[in-house]
């Protein structure tokens, strides 16, 4: 983790995609992530459940907890591929689509694409990610034009 991590929305950004990416078997840079996240930061996978849309609400640990395995067992490279930035004062609201790959892009099988929808703080002193919700395309469901 560095300074430019956190110096601006565009590196905390870029930072959150670099540390869950990566091959099977290495784990993801969860120290370089929690450095991004405030203490008390939410993460919430919208997923589809019987009778609608339901939210699994993390704080770090039960992200981390909920997500291992996964990452362990899986070659797993996400990249931002289009974003919507919007900035008042010390808060921030990105709309970040990503997609998912076996492989870093633009090589191996596009696992998912979806949209992180993150919420940011400046504290004076840098940026803290203080939650990102975020879901993925399924059928009926697509990136609107202006992020795909």
């Amino acid at each position: 983790m560095t300074n430019a991590d956190f110096a601006t929305i565009d590196g905390i950004v870029t930072a959150m995609y670099e540390c869950i990416s990566g091959p099977k078997g290495a784990p993801p840079q969860w120290d370089r992530d929690r450095s991004l996240h405030h203490p008390k930061a939410l993460l919430v996978p919208v997923r589809q459940a019987p009778g609608g849309p339901a939210a699994g609400v993390f704080d770090f640990d039960g992200f981390v907890a909920s997500r291992a395995p996964f990452l362990a067992s899986t070659d797993f490279y996400e990249v931002e591929i289009a974003r919507q930035e919007f900035r008042f004062g010390d808060i921030a609201h990105v709309l970040s689509a990503y997609e998912a790959r076996t492989a870093p892009a633009p090589a191996g099988k596009v696992l998912r694409r979806g949209v992180n929808s993150i919420q940011l703080m400046h504290d004076g002193e840098r940026w803290w990610i203080v939650s990102t919700i975020w879901d993925n395309e399924r059928e009926g469901v697509t990136l609107p034009p202006e992020l795909a």
